[in-house]
């Protein structure tokens, strides 16, 4: 895993496109993510890569007061099912203990029900639920 420059954000962009583009059908329209200006966002917060030839997974990190904040993980569909995801979200939790934070932060679409399960599977805790555009999104903790 390696951090992410200028350089990448082609390849942040278009798998984030094609890791989130299965769920357009699901909220009719694009999750945020695919949504972002990378050029700008790899700037100002902490993206990591995992590579395999190709870039297929990815993790962006935002330190907060008190918090480390999980912006986006993305696993391209060809790779998913396989551990990558946990693989992400373990790094998150490394990267968090490093900076000194005992906490890490995340939200999701609340129609995400795949991700949802993920999430409490890995120990977090649900903090709130607000609507957003036509649906809710979903909040989550995890105290390290």
């Amino acid at each position: 895993m390696r951090r992410a420059g200028p350089l990448d954000v082609a390849d942040i962009t278009a798998l984030t496109r094609t890791a989130y583009a299965p769920w357009v059908a699901v909220i009719g329209r694009e999750p945020l993510p695919m949504t972002v200006d990378y050029a700008a966002v790899v700037q100002t917060h902490l993206i990591d890569l995992l590579h395999q030839d190709s870039l297929i997974a990815l993790i962006e990190m935002v330190p907060m007061a008190g918090h480390l904040l999980i912006e986006n993980v993305a696993v391209h569909p060809d790779h998913q099912g396989r551990g990558l995801g946990r693989q992400l979200m373990d790094h998150a939790e490394t990267a968090a203990r490093r900076m000194g934070l005992d906490e890490l932060r995340l939200y999701t679409n609340a129609a995400f029900a795949r991700n949802l399960a993920f999430y409490q599977r890995l120990g977090y805790e649900v903090t709130e639920r607000r609507p957003f555009r036509e649906g809710h999104t979903v909040y989550f903790a995890k105290r390290l």
